[in-house]
Order: C-alpha cells, then structure tokens, then sequence
C-alpha cells in the first residue's frame, strides 16, 4: 500500500480583471499553474485564455488528489451566489492573491 507523503492538490478559482466571469480548476502545483495561466501558449483557444481569466481569488489544499477532484467539481456545480458567498469567507475583498503564492 502506497502512503501519501507531503503530496499538496490545489483547488482554486479565477476570475478575470473585472471579476465578472469564474474559473474553478485544480491542480498539483499552483504557482506553476498560475503562471501558465497569465503566459498560455501563443494562439491557445483555451476557456482561460480567451476570457483572460489570471487572477487567483481562492484556493484550497488538500493532500488527497481524489478528494481535491471531488471538491472541484462539488465547487463546478455550484451557482455563481455559492461560489461568491465561499470566495467572501475567503477572501472577502476578493483581493487577487497571485502574489501571495
């Protein structure tokens, strides 16, 4: 049986400049994945990148990586209202946090 170790998941969520779109994502490495949201490859079609979704708001962590995919998608299914009122408890002023990573 394989026992975790320090193995770190993040769930987070995005929003573009004018905070008025959400992005939930997950991933193993949150620094690196933000800065390939903020630098994407040149002429990518991806959802983040066509809405210029760079800026981090929230995120989790979670040591289980099948417990951080069920938390994002729990997160996915919720109502803008929802994920707001989470982002709020976070970080209330909805501060972009890119920096604090």
């Amino acid at each position: 049986m394989k026992t975790l170790g320090t193995h770190n998941y993040y769930v987070y969520i995005l929003t573009n400049k004018t905070k008025t779109v959400l992005y939930t994502g997950v991933t193993n490495n949150l620094k690196e994945r933000l800065y390939f949201h903020q630098n994407p490859e040149p002429f990518s079609k991806a959802f983040t990148t066509k809405y210029k979704f760079f800026y981090l708001i929230y995120h989790e962590n979670f040591q289980d990586v099948n417990v951080a995919i069920d938390r994002e998608k729990q997160i996915k299914g919720w109502s803008r209202s929802k994920k707001e009122t989470l982002i709020l408890s976070f970080n209330p002023t909805w501060s972009f946090l890119n920096n604090d990573i």
